[in-house]
C-alpha cells in the first residue's frame, strides 16, 4: 500500500460525494469545530473570507492574517470568534513576528490554510531581490509553516492546506532561474512555478510530518466569479485565452460556468475536514475531491471552465519536491531537520 503521493501514487478521485457545484456550506454540514483554531492567510477577501465565515460558522477559531488591516477589520465586522493579525508575505520579518506571536499564546493549530495570493503581476521583488509571485504565492507559505510547526505539532491532528491552482500547469518549477534573473520575465511562467512550488511543498511536507500526525494538502479552488484576485491582470491574456470579448468585457457564457464563491470555497473546506482524507495525505483536490492525474488525456479550454482541470506530474515528482525544499531552506534562511 502507498503510504506517500510521490509520482501521483495516491493521485485518484475518491468517492466524497461532492462535486464541482457543491458548496462550503454543503461541505460543512454536520461538522463542529468547536475548540479547533485554524489561521487562514489572506481570510479576510475572496474565497478566504468564505472560508473564514464557514470555519467561524462550526464553531473554530480563526486567527485571520491579513496585510491590509482596514480592509479586513470591515469585511469581518460581525463573524464569531475571530481574531486579526497583520502579516505581508513580502516582509519575512512580519512572518517571524506574526509566528512568534501565535507561538506564544501557547495554544495548537489543527489548520494552517495558506490562502493569500497574488496572480497575473508586472515584476516586483522583495528587499532580497526575490520574484513577488515566488515569495507571496509560496516562499512565504513555506517560512510561515515551518515557523508554526511546534503549534502544529500540539494539535495532534493537523491539516496544512495550500490553496494552489490550476495555474500550476503553465510552468513546472524554473530551479536554475526561479527569480527571474537571467531570463526575460514572464508574469504566466512565474504564477505557474510559484503554484507548481505549493503543490511540492504539500506533498513533501506530508511526507515529512505525518509522524507527527500533520497531513498537508495542495488544491485548487476551481474558475471563480467574484474574487479581487485578478485585479492586476493584463485584460489581453483573457482575449487571447477566449474568456473575454474585444472590449474587455467576461463573455456571458463563460461567467455562467464559473464557480460561486461558496462553491470556490468548497474545496478548501473539504480538505480541512473531511474524515476520508484521515489517511491520506500530499494529494493535490479540486472540486471537493482528489483531482485527476493528468497524463496529456484532458483536454483544457480556457472558455469552459469545466475542463481546467487535472494536476501535472512534475508538480508531484519526488525529486522536485526534494530540490524545491532544500532550495527553499536556502532561500529562506531556514534549517528545519523534519
Amino acid at each position: 500500500m502507498e503510504t506517500n503521493n510521490y509520482y501521483g501514487a495516491l493521485q485518484k478521485p475518491l468517492n466524497s460525494g461532492f462535486n464541482a457545484q457543491s458548496t462550503s456550506g454543503e461541505i460543512i454540514k454536520g461538522i463542529d469545530l468547536t475548540g479547533k483554531i485554524a489561521i487562514v492567510t489572506g481570510g479576510h477577501t475572496g474565497i478566504g473570507l468564505e472560508t473564514t465565515k464557514t470555519l467561524s460558522n462550526a464553531g473554530a477559531t480563526v486567527i485571520v492574517a491579513a496585510r491590509d488591516l482596514a480592509k479586513a477589520e470591515k469585511n469581518l465586522s460581525g463573524i464569531a470568534n475571530v481574531e486579526i493579525e497583520s502579516l505581508d508575505f513580502m516582509n519575512p520579518e512580519s512572518i517571524d513576528a506574526f509566528a512568534l506571536k501565535f507561538l506564544s499564546s501557547k495554544r495548537p493549530l489543527h489548520l494552517l490554510i495558506n490562502n493569500a495570493g497574488i496572480m497575473w503581476v508586472p515584476l516586483r521583488r522583495d528587499h532580497r531581490g526575490y520574484e513577488s509571485q515566488l515569495v507571496t504565492n509560496y516562499l512565504g507559505q513555506f517560512q510561515l509553516t515551518l515557523r508554526l510547526f511546534p503549534a502544529l505539532k500540539k494539535a495532534n491532528g493537523a491539516r496544512v492546506l495550500n490553496v494552489s491552482s490550476y495555474g500550476h500547469q503553465m510552468a513546472p518549477f524554473n530551479f536554475d532561474d526561479p527569480n527571474f534573473i537571467h531570463r526575460d520575465y514572464d508574469t504566466l511562467q512565474g504564477y505557474g512555478q510559484s503554484k507548481t512550488a505549493c503543490n511540492l511543498f504539500a506533498l513533501e511536507l506530508d511526507n515529512r510530518a505525518k509522524e507527527f500526525n500533520i497531513r498537508a494538502y495542495s488544491l485548487h479552488p476551481g474558475s471563480v466569479l467574484g474574487t479581487d484576485l485578478g485585479r492586476e491582470e493584463p485584460i489581453e491574456l483573457f482575449k487571447q485565452m477566449g474568456t473575454h470579448d474585444q472590449d474587455g468585457n467576461l463573455k456571458p457564457e463563460v461567467a455562467a460556468l464559473l464557480k460561486t464563491i461558496p462553491q470556490g470555497t468548497a474545496t478548501t473546506i473539504w480538505c480541512a475536514t473531511s474524515p476520508m482524507l484521515h489517511n491520506i495525505g500530499g494529494v493535490y483536490c479540486e472540486d471537493a475531491n482528489v483531482a485527476e492525474l493528468d497524463l496529456g488525456n484532458i483536454e483544457h479550454r480556457f472558455d469552459d471552465p469545466s475542463t481546467i482541470r487535472g494536476v501535472q506530474p512534475y508538480s508531484l515528482d519526488h525529486d522536485n519536491a526534494k530540490r524545491l525544499w532544500d532550495l527553499s531552506e536556502r532561500m529562506t534562511g531556514i534549517t528545519f531537520g523534519i
